[in-house]
This record gives structure tokens, sequence and C-alpha cells, in this order.
């Protein structure tokens, strides 16, 4: 296995030449081909994926999982959108990023160039591996995929088709590649692979994260949770708060996006908390509360110290009352992930601060943290979301896949 991982590893690199070289105009119509074919053989990845949701069924995953899991015709399509818009964008490889005239006459500027190969290692979501392969190939990466076990059918079915339009187009399968291994041993040997992978990001739980972070030799993009919070401010819209607490919460709870923590200013705390809730009991949501929350709102469950540490990636939220928008801020940059976080209110200076002093990747002013996505904010797809603040913050498209190298033109200038 080594060996074969090694190999896979070896094709990518010397396939990452061969795109960095490659023009707009080959890569967009091997993304073409890419989408052409997912629409068209969308019945067999259908067919591939139930197998992947039966088995999963049977071992127990949890649903959460099983619905990061599913494809149906929606998802599909929406790979296939995301394929198209990434399409439309502009590519990002050879722009100039400023010039520098130096006194000594020498012209100093930067080129984006690709990363060259980029490792990505997932659990079930078998659309990252669609995003991913695009997201790559527009901006002139190769990439080598290791999905999670319970996908393997999918990811298998969907690689199929993108390597298809990849050799369509006259560019190298080899360009693409899915780990076959579905030892845990498989990804250990590959985030030892320093010399063909560039970089590694992990997209899935905690663990999974913490875990490839540990073993990597190859620099890590990361996010370790997603804890986000919604503050509802003392001059809040109501109802316009009761709308984005209840979308941040259950229009995708297992995501990471969605709120974990709901943060109410104690003035409108009165009015707002009940109907808030009962609207959270009526889509069967637990609620932990602090205990200014219980007293208000019998029937709440004790919120804990680690509650508001907690991802529950569930129908599951921990609510709390805060005296002010200092209190709501400190609460989320300690408790927080720092990564989407929002304040609901209509008063201009509170939002300035709120966007000013929370440190997160992502910050709202009355909307849900659910838009934290590359495809939402304008991207076309996302290779993943980072927490980190070196190189990349925030969803990740086609530019922050580029780094850059230093260009310099000059007429005959020598260093003294």
């Amino acid at each position: 296995m080594r060996e074969e991982i090694e190999g896979i590893a070896r094709k990518a690199r010397e396939a990452s030449y061969i795109l960095a070289k490659a023009s707009s105009e080959i890569k967009n119509k091997a993304l073409r081909l890419m989408a052409d074919n997912l629409e068209k053989n969308r019945e067999e990845i259908l067919r591939e994926n139930r197998k992947d949701v039966e088995r999963a069924a049977e071992k127990g995953l949890t649903g959460a999982l099983v619905d990061r899991l599913i494809l149906n015709e929606k998802r599909i399509s929406g790979m296939v959108k995301s394929i198209r818009e990434v399409i439309d964008l502009p590519d990002p490889v050879g722009e100039i990023i400023g010039m520098l005239r130096r006194p000594n006459g020498l012209l100093v500027g930067k080129m984006r160039v690709p990363i060259g190969v980029i490792g990505i290692i997932y659990e079930s979501r078998p659309n990252v591996t669609s995003d991913a392969a695009v997201l790559c190939l527009k901006s002139g990466n190769a990439v080598i995929l290791r999905g999670g076990s319970e996908s393997y059918h999918s990811n298998q079915a969907i690689v199929k088709y993108l390597r298809k339009g990849l050799k369509e187009a006259g560019l190298t399968p080899e360009a693409i590649q899915l780990i076959p291994f579905l030892e845990r041993e498989a990804v250990k040997y590959m985030l030892k692979l320093n010399n063909y992978i560039d970089l590694i990001i992990p997209r899935g739980g905690e663990g999974l994260i913490r875990a490839v972070a540990e073993e990597s030799l190859i620099p890590v993009i990361k996010h370790y949770k997603g804890i986000c919070h919604v503050y509802v401010d003392e001059y809040a819209d109501l109802e316009m708060a009761i709308e984005i607490s209840y979308n941040a919460k259950v229009q995708r709870p297992g995501v990471c996006n969605a709120m974990e923590t709901l943060l109410v200013h104690e003035k409108i705390a009165p009015e707002f908390l009940p109907p808030m809730i009962e609207k959270f009991k009526e889509a069967e949501v637990e609620m932990r509360g602090c205990e200014k929350v219980r007293e208000l709102v019998k029937g709440i469950k004790e919120a804990r110290e680690e509650d508001w540490f907690t991802e529950y990636l569930d129908l599951i939220l921990s609510i709390k009352i805060v005296k002010n928008i200092e209190e709501a801020i400190h609460h989320i940059n300690f408790y927080g992930s720092h990564h989407s976080d929002a304040i609901v209110t209509n008063h201009y200076a509170m939002s300035r601060k709120f966007l000013e002093e929370v440190d997160s990747a992502a910050v709202y002013v009355n909307a849900s943290t659910r838009f934290t996505d590359g495809g939402e904010f304008g991207m076309g797809a996302e290779i993943g979301i980072s927490t980190d603040k070196l190189h990349a913050r925030g969803p990740m498209g086609i530019e922050e896949l580029t780094c850059y190298k230093f260009i310099i033109f000059g007429s005959g200038q020598v260093r003294v």
C-alpha cells in the first residue's frame, strides 16, 4: 500500500507541472466536460451512492452523518451548478499582484501561481469530491482525494467522470487522484509525502482534523470546530431575529456553519425568548439554557460549562442571556471556534463594534451564519473553510488555492 500511495502522489506531482501551464481555455473546456459527464451519468452516481447509504444505515451512523452522505437529484444538480459557476470565475493563475519601481530601477512585483499538489482528506460528503477537484483544476493544482470509507462507492463514481472530462479535454487524468485504500494507515502514508504534496486540507470532524494536523509533515489548512453564535442585541428587530436564529440552527444543523449558541441581550430577553423557544420546540430542538434563561422559560435543561464549548451538529442549542454587547463579544471570542458569528441589530455603532471586535473568519450583521460557504460568497464552490490566520481564512476558493512568486524586471542592475 505504501508504494502504491507514493506512486499516486508521484503521478499527481507530474500532472501538476502540466496543469500549471494549462491555459484558461483548456481548463474551462475540461470543466464543461466534467459537468456534462456528471449530468449525463447521474443515475449511475445515485445508484452507487445508495450502496453507501445502505451500508451507513447498517453500521448505525448518526442521522447527521447519513444526511451528509446522501446524494439526490438536487445535490447532484448543485454539484453541476458549482462547476459551471467556477467556469465563469476569472482564472487567478498568472495574475500580477502589484508592481513597485525601486530606486535602482528594478521593477518588483508578484505573480499568482498554483500551490502544486493538494491533498484533501474528508468524511462523508461526496460533493466534496467534485468541489475539491474542480477548484484545484481551475487554480492549476493537481489533487489527491482521500474520502471516508462510508462514501467509497459515491467517490469512485464521481472521480470516474471527472477524470473522463480531463481526458476528453486533452489534459492528463492523473491530475485528479483518488486514494483507493480504506485503511487508516493510508492517510498516515499520505501525510508523510512532503516531497510530492504541498498542502493538506482536512474536512470533517474535530477528531479527524486534529489527527491529520498531528501526523502531517505537510502544511495543513484546518478548522477544528464550527461553534457559531447569533447574538440578538437590544436594538434588534425581533421578528428578524427569530427568523435568523431559527434558520441558523434548524435549516441544516449537521454542518459547521450552523448556530450552536444563541446569545440574547437581557433587555429584550423577556419579549424575544418565549416565542423563539416555542418555535424551536416545534422543530424538536433540545435547548440548554443559563440560569437566567431557565428562570424566564420553564422546562429548559441546564447549560453546563462544556456546552458553551460544544459543537453539537444536531438539533441541540445552548442559550445564554448577556448584560451587553461586551459580554456577548467576550463569550464568542472565549468559547467560540472563530468560524462564523452574527449580530442582529438595527444600531449602527453596535454592528460596527461587533464586526471589529469578534475574532472570527466570517462576521455577520443581520444575516444567518448558514451563508458561510464558498458558493454563497460567489466563489462557485469551496475546498474548505479555514479558521487559521496564515495564508487563508474563511471559505477557500480558487484564489486561496494559489500562492505567489516574486517577479523582477531589470536593465542590467547588479548589487553593490
